[in-house]
């Protein structure tokens, strides 16, 4: 009877609140959770949580009803037959992986996000998906996903807000979709938590602490830890941990020029402006006329450094400091505050502190960093507080504070600039209003000036905030001389108001070169990732070549789609040549010493002036015109990249990479008659690897964006690998000296 009476309590037990708040000195991957405690006597604890948790507390239960049984036959088991089919009868994944064979386990813990895809994305969703984000973050071997069950999940129009609200807010999760209905979920959204498909918990309450969720996942992964359930890893070459997921649905637009261009800075004194291109996580600087001048951040994770190392997390609003000379900048998904110092071309972390001084700079830290590279600064203190910023996306400055606000409008954190500490944290929106709804104002003003069609598609008919309209834009747009730039989200390009006449155009934008190979289009030859669905690089084409050792030039000519065209030619300092084994690539320099032969270089120098001296003013224009693209030649329909390797007796591979951005060939100077053409020729280009529903869902997302789409700059990866078998150097007639050979080999490649 006693037995029985314990197994009841058990199963009883189950269903309560969780007792038990922590952070994780091991685990905790955030840098904070807002979490507010209770002051209550703790019980007797275990002694795994004593030994890996601190700051123990009790929630108050009193008037909390948080969770209810699920029928398990139902929604449990409809989601555990549809893990291993990304598509059925009654059911779609989003954001989830095709290839990917690592399969969740099915006495895992997930944590699923039922019903908060409105036909609007409001405050309340958006703080629902902003809480599993920060679970995610801080436990990353759980299982998140997402449920939505509707009739018209399959239309269309569904579709296409479901994917602008991944961009915009970011969502990595999956989403299963389903037409059946379930009451659970019906009833409105809510979280629900269960470990092996039984004993599920929901939360039904929209504002519910996160700290209740985070103290049940707590408990289930200590069980877990108890029941010795470790995560299996394929390889330890790199933490798990530090592998920085990205939206999987939304992919097939990532080969924008922009994708999701969030927030715009300018600084008129140097005719600068400070795009935050935020989906591929880095800043571009350009100037007035649209030339690219620099490219803050290289690829998502959370590391300072030089411009073209440091790694950032979904830049937001920024702001300029002319005395400083550097750029303030919300880093949205890191819950950082950064500063780029423009001089030095160094990116430094403000908010949160680091402890500089207890960094190691040994040649072993050097090599795991490089190995392991770290997402997290080093944290002055172990403990956190409500003040701690989480998913900022507004920024403004007053005389000495920074004004930090997130996206929807509900949380101002106060920042001292001299310092980085947070003075004081506002919630609600009538509050923050009370402090800081001048300014907002002042900011939101000249969006007023846009059509009302257009504000409308960038937040939705219904207006998320009381009291001003599109207020949550503020960050989107920016005074320039005599314009207004404005950022627009949905077009993935930057608009151009002219104050005077009301003209509205697209912001043209030139020497792309300087952007170097997109993150998502290389990858570490070296780096084998444990876990997650990573995409590797796809090579484009690969060939093989036996010869003998020595020199080898290579001719690489590439065929450009017929119906695009080059946004501007390509230069070989924008080519990258990765050359291993027994091969070794030619420097440029060494390149022009050989061309010589046995001339000096004086008496060469002497023989290109009688050269120079014996053309026509328009023969010498054209051999200007020959130096500048001797690298790269442009053709009709296609570009010719020069190079040359040294090899030795064995094997070696080539890689050949390349960033090349095309525009549609106009065919017809009507826009209405053939937009429909035009966007699905652009969404074939940019899904042209990809299966026919991401080609669809790419179309109706190009379709409903508004935008003269021929404008659009689509990039297109050159991914080459030549492999090469030398044979032994041939051997002279004394047979003591070897022969030194040279080649040259053609490759033809095309981008179609």
């Amino acid at each position: 009877m006693a037995a029985l009476q314990l197994r009841r309590f058990r199963q009883i037990s189950r269903y309560l609140p969780g007792y038990f708040y922590g952070l994780s000195t091991r685990n905790n991957r955030l840098h904070a959770l807002p979490i507010s405690f209770a002051s209550v006597v703790c019980p007797p604890i275990d002694d795994y949580v004593k030994e890996n948790y601190f700051d123990l507390r009790r929630f108050s239960t009193v008037s909390r009803k948080k969770y209810k049984s699920v029928d398990e036959d139902g929604l449990l088991s409809f989601i555990a037959s549809s893990l291993d089919k990304i598509e059925g009868p009654s059911h779609y994944w989003l954001n989830k992986f095709e290839g990917n064979k690592e399969k969740p386990k099915r006495d895992g813990v997930f944590l699923v996000l039922g019903g908060a895809f409105p036909e609007e994305l409001n405050n309340e969703s958006v703080i629902m998906i902003e809480h599993v984000k920060a679970l995610q973050q801080r436990y990353p071997t759980i299982h998140v996903m997402a449920f939505q069950s509707n009739e018209s999940i399959f239309s269309d129009e569904f579709t296409v807000r479901l994917l602008e609200s991944i961009m915009r807010e970011f969502i990595t999760f999956p989403i299963l979709l389903s037409t059946n209905n379930f009451p659970e979920v019906l009833e409105g959204a809510c979280y629900i938590l269960f470990e092996g498909f039984k004993c599920p918990q929901i939360f039904n309450e929209k504002n519910v602490d996160i700290g209740i969720i985070d103290n049940a996942i707590m408990k289930l992964n200590v069980q877990q830890h108890n029941n010795k359930i470790v995560n299996k890893l394929e390889s330890s070459w790199v933490k798990p941990f530090q592998v920085i997921p990205e939206p999987f649905f939304c992919s097939s637009l990532q080969n924008l020029f922009l994708y999701f261009p969030g927030c715009i800075a300018v600084d008129e004194s140097n005719e600068r402006l400070f795009l935050s291109d935020s989906n591929h996580h880095r800043i571009i600087v350009s100037n007035g006329r649209g030339e690219i001048l620099e490219s803050i951040g290289a690829s998502p994770g959370f590391e300072d450094g030089e411009f073209q190392s440091a790694k950032l997390n979904r830049p937001a609003a920024s702001f300029y400091h002319t005395a400083e000379d550097c750029l303030y900048f919300v880093d949205s998904e890191n819950h950082a505050i950064r500063r780029a110092d423009m001089e030095r071309r160094i990116v430094e972390t403000l908010y949160p502190a680091c402890n500089i001084s207890n960094k190691r700079y040994s040649l072993w830290s050097w090599i795991v960093d490089k190995i392991w590279p770290s997402n997290d600064p080093v944290i002055k203190s172990d403990t956190y507080d409500s003040k701690t910023i989480l998913y900022p996306w507004h920024m403004m400055k007053s005389v000495d504070d920074l004004y930090i606000l997130t996206h929807s409008l509900e949380t101002l954190w106060i920042m001292d600039l001299a310092s980085g500490d947070i003075k004081d944290v506002v919630k609600g929106f009538s509050k923050i209003w009370e402090i800081c709804g001048q300014m907002i104002l002042e900011k939101s003003a000249l969006l007023k000036q846009m059509p009302l069609e257009w504000l409308q598609q960038q937040v939705g008919p219904d207006c998320p905030l009381e009291g001003v309209q599109y207020a949550s834009l503020m960050s989107s747009m920016a005074t320039y001389q005599d314009d207004v730039v404005v950022c627009d989200a949905v077009g993935q390009r930057l608009l151009k108001l002219n104050k005077t006449s009301g003209s509205v155009a697209s912001f043209q934008f030139s020497n792309f070169g300087i952007l170097g190979l997109p993150y998502w289009c290389s990858y570490s030859l070296e780096r084998v990732y444990a876990v997650g669905a990573q995409t590797s690089c796809r090579n484009d084409h690969i060939q093989q070549f036996s010869l003998l050792p020595g020199r080898i030039d290579i001719q690489l000519i590439v065929d450009i789609p017929e119906d695009t065209v080059l946004v501007e030619p390509l230069k070989e300092d924008y080519v990258w040549w990765q050359a291993r084994g027994t091969a070794t690539v030619v420097p440029e320099a060494k390149k022009k010493e050989e061309s010589l032969e046995k001339v000096g270089v004086a008496q060469q120098w002497y023989n290109e002036l009688d050269d120079l001296a014996a053309l026509t003013p328009e023969e010498k224009l054209s051999t200007e015109k020959e130096e500048m693209i001797s690298d790269g030649e442009v053709q009709e329909g296609r570009i010719c990249i020069k190079s040359a390797i040294n090899t030795s007796p064995g094997t070696c591979e080539v890689i050949i990479s390349a960033a090349i951005y095309l525009k549609l060939k106009i065919l017809s100077t009507s826009i209405d008659d053939n937009q429909e053409k035009y966007a699905s020729r652009i969404a074939h280009h940019l899904g042209s690897k990809s299966g026919r529903s991401r080609r669809d869902q790419c179309l109706q997302q190009l379709l409903t964006s508004n935008t003269d789409v021929r404008d659009l700059i689509f990039m297109k990866p050159l991914n080459v690998k030549l492999l090469f078998e030398c044979l032994n150097h041939p051997k002279a007639k004394n047979s003591k000296d070897i022969i030194l050979t040279n080649s040259s080999i053609d490759v033809n490649v095309s981008l179609t």
